[in-house]
């Protein structure tokens, strides 16, 4: 059987709408977020969620070290803060949660004030492949924030539902 060109599946997956959700921990005085699309619901008893996260950044390490983590739901003003996530602006950990109010539930993990809906997880597994691990987390607190338009991320550009 043949293998699929990376290409032509990054050009399948850029049709394929995601959620924009920003991921975020603390560990040792460490704190790390990164913006993602590849996050889902895995189960509702017990409650959880799973994130995949790219191996080749160094800096996810203290994801996948801190034991917990939280899923934090951007709405559509949340563009700016998606792009510093996203590593637009080469800017620091620091200055990526200096744009915003954070706040901590039960695990620890840093969560936006202005989330839509963040998780706050326990890591319960993680699963790693060639590029990414899946972290798997059980929701231990949820964070309900104003009702108001998602920000989607579909063709390569950020759209509002």
């Amino acid at each position: 059987m043949q293998v699929l060109d990376p290409v032509v599946y990054r050009e399948a997956m850029s049709r394929y709408a995601g959620h924009v959700q920003i991921v975020t921990t603390e560990h040792q005085g460490i704190r790390r977020g990164v913006t993602i699309t590849a996050a889902c619901s895995v189960s509702d008893s017990p409650p959880m969620v799973l994130a995949c996260l790219n191996n080749s950044n160094p800096s996810n390490a203290v994801l996948f070290e801190s034991g917990h983590f939280a899923l934090n739901t951007l709405g559509a003003h949340h563009q700016d803060l998606a792009n510093a996530f996203a590593g637009f602006g080469k800017l620091s950990a620091e200055d990526r949660f200096a744009q915003a109010e954070w706040q901590v539930m039960e695990t620890g993990s840093p969560v936006l004030v202005d989330a839509i809906v963040a998780f706050d997880c326990v890591v319960t597994d993680r699963k790693v492949t060639n590029t990414h691990t899946v972290l798997f987390g059980e929701v231990k607190a949820v964070h309900f924030g104003e009702r108001e338009p998602s920000l989607i991320y579909l063709d390569r550009g950020y759209h509002t539902l």
